[in-house]
Formats: structure tokens, sequence, C-alpha cells
């Protein structure tokens, strides 16, 4: 049986360590009378912090171990010492992640994942609470604290109590059922229906090796791409499954392939503009964009481009102009047979196919221009 490889949803149970119980001692030692109280604190005990980590792509791990637990504290010990402290646990998660906690669901207890009978008791579907989120590389977020260690004895002494014998437990450390749910975190993000050839570009355009197939859906999961330029700048660009009509509803686990599309600074519109399977790529464009307003209005405003790919039938090409007629905008027609080497678009011109070297230099330059306007935007 072929095992998760991908999962950018998954419900974790923290457990943050107990701090640890003060110590009530006295010190004793020779020719030291009535040595007094000398009992140390307790030690605090550990948290449950994630971390993002550009070489994690997946929240698959913590899928199959969804019980995270902190070390506890140490008890506190004779001549003031205080107890260890509890290691923290550092969750590594893929850049992008946001942490949810749902109060309605007890840590221990069983629950449906999203592939539950049913959705409505999924803690997905559940109230939660947003605690932050990790987006470069590096970012930490705590999620759950650690508790405090417990006083000694020797914080109790006075001049009418001079063998105090109390001290204070340690804190328990917090409990919480969290919703983790990863974002991708890309420049560039490749939208389009199944089939479109939205892996294919990927492919050829960075090194992913994304699967590809002469059929819809071979893409299952978002999949990242680096693509480089000449001046050693470079863009990440995500390729999101296949949409299909009513995803902005969640049809066709389109509210899993969206919210990856939220963070992209621009979008690339890949279109079937041979019409196969009786698609017209008009049609297409305009429910694209749709979905994408029924889904956030936010990504409305984002730039984008449009790329007409499949332009080696006759077809294609009359739908290229009545394209451009009826939306007045200019696609970047993909050449059929792309280059295979594209790491240093210098080696472009020797590869023999001179339509696709000025396809790359002009659309690398394009998105470019495109970007940075939409980093000078976000400033």
């Amino acid at each position: 049986m072929k095992g998760i490889a991908f999962k950018d949803r998954v419900v974790v149970q923290a457990f943050a360590g107990n701090g640890g119980d003060g110590s009530a001692s006295f010190r004793r030692e020779k020719f030291v009378p009535l040595g007094g109280p000398d009992g140390g604190d307790g030690g605090r005990g550990g948290s449950v912090v994630l971390k993002a980590s550009k070489d994690v792509d997946s929240l698959v791990s913590l899928y199959f171990q969804p019980a995270q637990r902190a070390k506890h504290g140490d008890k506190g010990h004779g001549q003031q010492m205080t107890g260890a402290s509890g290691a923290d646990l550092v969750l590594p998660v893929p850049c992008g992640t946001q942490a949810w906690h749902v109060p309605s669901l007890q840590p221990g207890v069983r629950s449906e994942d999203d592939d539950g009978e049913d959705p409505r008791e999924s803690p997905f579907n559940a109230e939660r609470v947003f605690l932050g989120e990790v987006v470069a590389d590096g970012d930490t977020l705590l999620v759950a604290q650690g508790g405090i260690g417990g006083k000694g004895n020797v914080h109790f002494k006075s001049s009418t109590n001079r063998a105090p014998t109390e001290f204070t437990p340690g804190t328990k450390g917090e409990i919480r059922t969290l919703v983790l749910e990863l974002k991708t975190v890309a420049d560039v993000g490749l939208v389009g229906y199944p089939n479109a050839g939205k892996s294919t570009l990927l492919r050829a355009l960075t090194a992913a090796r994304p699967k590809i197939a002469a059929y819809p859906f071979t893409t299952l999961n978002p999949l990242i791409g680096t693509l480089q330029f000449e001046d050693y700048t470079s863009l990440r660009i995500a390729d999101i499954p296949g949409l299909i009509d009513g995803a902005h509803k969640g049809v066709g686990l389109g509210h899993d392939f969206l919210r990856h599309i939220e963070r992209s600074r621009m979008l690339i519109y890949v279109l079937d503009m041979a019409g196969t399977d009786g698609r017209d790529p008009i049609e297409d464009f305009a429910r694209l964009k749709e979905e994408l307003r029924l889904y956030s209005e936010a990504l409305t405003t984002r730039p984008f481009l449009v790329v007409a790919n499949k332009m080696d039938t006759p077809e294609a090409k009359e739908n290229l102009i009545k394209f451009r007629e009826a939306t007045g905008h200019t696609p970047y027609p993909c050449p059929p047979r792309p280059v295979k080497a594209l790491k240093n678009f210098a080696k472009c011109s020797t590869t023999g196919d001179a339509v696709a070297a000025r396809f790359w230099r002009s659309n690398s330059a394009s998105l470019c221009k495109v970007v940075a306007r939409a980093s000078d935007v976000d400033r």
C-alpha cells in the first residue's frame, strides 16, 4: 500500500511540560546548627514551539505523530539548587504554516480527521482561535507554554517562621489541540483547469519534476519550483492542482487547493488554447477569475499573466486571436517544444529553438517586472 507523502492540514495535540515542584529542605552541615531552610525552586516545564524550515515541505510527519509532548521540569533540590528546566519541543514545519487552537476539543480524545464520516464533527470545522503563523525560514511560534517551577521553602522564612516547611508545586503546562494548515509561500502561482499544462510549464521553467501524464488530476498536491535568472535572483513558482467549477464552495477539494494561492504575489493563468475536450479558452479564463473572486476578493487585485498552452494546433492559433479580441489580454504563447535547459538562460540560443528562447526570455523579464511591482505595492 502506498503511503501518504503529503499533508497540508493536520490536527496535533500539544502537551507542554509541567513545572517542577519546589523543595522543602534544610541545611545540614557540621558545625552549622540551625542551618535554616535551603530548598530550591523547581525547573520550568518545556514549551512546544513551531519553527519554519525551508527543508520541510509537508506536515506528514505530524500527521503520523499527532501527540507531541515537551519535557517536564525537575523538582528543586537542597542547597538552594533550582531543578533542571525541561527542554522545549521544537517542531519543524513548512514555511507558511498557520496554527489554530480548538478550545472545544479536549486533548487525548480521539477525533475524526477530515476524512471522517461526519464532517460537522471534524476539528477543521469547529470554532477555533488563531495563534499565529510562521512564514520565513527560522520563524518560531509558541503554541503551548510550559509550566512555571514552584518555590522552595527558602522563600517562606521570616522572623517568626525560622523553619518553614511550605513549598509550592509547579504549575501545569498548557495542553492544546491544534489545527495546523499550510499555505504555500511562493512568488507566483499557476492557476488553471486540470490537464491545462501547468506541471509541464513548471517542469520546463524549474528543476522541479512533477508528474506529467495525458489525463487530468495528475497533480494531487501543490508543488514548488525555483526559477533562477542570470543575475542570480530567483522566483518560487507554485503549481496548484487543477481547479473545477464550484471550487470556491469546496467542490473537488477546492478550498484545499485555493488556500495555497493566497500567498502568491502574482498569478499565471495557464489556458488550454487548443480547446482540448471541447473547452473554450475564453470561457475558461472568465470562470477561473470568477472562482478566485468568489473565494477571496483580494485575489482579483493580484497582478497576473496569461499563458496560452498547447499552441501546436491550428485551432490554438485561431482561438488565440479570438481570445485577444474578447478579453483584451495578450497571452504569452507557450511553444510546443519547451527548452530543456533553463537554469542558465544564456544557453537558450544554443538549443536551436529560437522561438522558445525568445518566449522564455520575454517571460522571465515580465515575471521580474510584475513581481517587482507587486513587491513595491506590498511595501
